[in-house]
């Protein structure tokens, strides 16, 4: 049974207010008719934001989960988020795409154990065919026409767009039969121009390509265990404000942004509190970790995730009672978990 089946039944018993249930202050999923782990999951981020903040760590397709028994040797603690990319290059490579049935496997074993797990995916553009390289490809761009081909249905573009998300949509429809709700965060950094979807304003622009997106993935894929992420760039010259590509309440379930320059200023803190209203806020990706003191001046973060091997950083934020690791989960039996390895293949 996984650790979210039981945390399904013990859940009355665990809370006095049940998280299954939407309260009239919370939002609600944009997905309809959401599956019930989603449901929990988000309920659950919902409960927490504004008094404790997730701690995750990201890894890389080549590397499976390594990095989360390296997060363990150094604080004694698991992140409680798992995060990982499908990637897009040579098979072997950093971000192999070969090893995205390794990932999915991945991610329904550390979903078991208890793991909240967050995907991402760096989109190869419609006018290539994986596996490409990063700096030619994924931060490459699309003229003016090849855009408006992209986002026309029936054209050459728009049919080679699709068949790259159908390639996606097969792996994450694996983790949906698999009762695993994924915190999804596609098409990132959108506010910047470092990618080949990056800066690209007006109805027509970013905001239609992420809607065009969220219809593949929910409406013809029938997708209903993810929750929606609109994940930015943080604020600062060259890059545009946070609200600037945002597709609509409609579409996104939690508003989060990259924080690697700026040190967690208020700014970018006032720009996503605002735009976010009463869906939940985090740091989709951080360069160093938030310190404790920044989490109490902003405690909206409902999770942090470090970007990057774990080595050379400093981790005393897991030592925070505010930071939620893994063996403070609710759903979560083992308090004291043992070392693991990867089942990458």
């Amino acid at each position: 049974m996984s650790a979210y089946k039981v945390y399904l039944i013990l859940i009355a018993s665990l809370f006095t207010l049940s998280l299954s249930a939407q309260t009239s202050s919370s939002p609600s999923l944009v997905t309809h008719d959401p599956t019930e782990e989603a449901i929990n999951l988000y309920n659950y981020i919902n409960n927490i934001s504004g008094k404790q903040t997730l701690a995750g760590q990201h890894s890389v397709p080549l590397l499976g989960s390594t990095r989360l028994p390296m997060v363990y040797r150094i604080t004694g603690k698991y992140p409680a988020l798992f995060g990982q990319d499908f990637g897009f290059s040579a098979p072997g490579d950093w971000d192999g795409i070969n090893f995205r049935q390794s990932l999915v496997d991945e991610a329904i074993k550390r979903n078991n154990e208890g793991f909240i797990i967050t995907l991402m995916w760096h989109a190869v553009p419609p006018t290539q065919d994986e596996p490409v390289t990063f700096s030619k490809s994924i931060q490459g761009d699309l003229t003016d026409k090849e855009w408006q081909e992209l986002i026309t249905p029936g054209t050459r573009l728009n049919e080679r767009w699709k068949s790259q998300v159908d390639v996606i949509a097969f792996f994450l429809k694996q983790l949906q039969y698999a009762h695993v709700p994924v915190i999804w965060r596609p098409y990132h950094e959108m506010n910047g121009d470092w990618f080949w979807w990056g800066k690209k304003k007006g109805e027509d622009g970013y905001k239609k390509l992420y809607k065009m997106l969220f219809d593949r993935l929910v409406n013809f894929h029938g997708l209903h265990n993810l929750i929606w992420v609109f994940n930015t760039n943080e604020y600062k010259p060259g890059v545009d404000p946070l609200a600037e590509y945002y597709p609509g309440d409609n579409y996104v379930d939690i508003i989060t942004t990259d924080v690697y320059t700026q040190g967690f200023d208020q700014e970018n803190y006032d720009q996503i509190t605002k735009l976010a209203k009463n869906k939940p806020i985090a740091l989709g990706e951080v360069g160093t970790l938030p310190s404790p003191e920044i989490l109490k001046a902003q405690p909206k973060w409902t999770w942090f995730m470090n970007w990057g091997d774990p080595g050379g950083k400093s981790f005393e934020t897991y030592k925070d009672p505010q930071v939620i690791t893994l063996e403070s989960l609710p759903w979560v039996k083992i308090k004291n978990p043992t070392l693991h390895y990867p089942i990458i293949k």
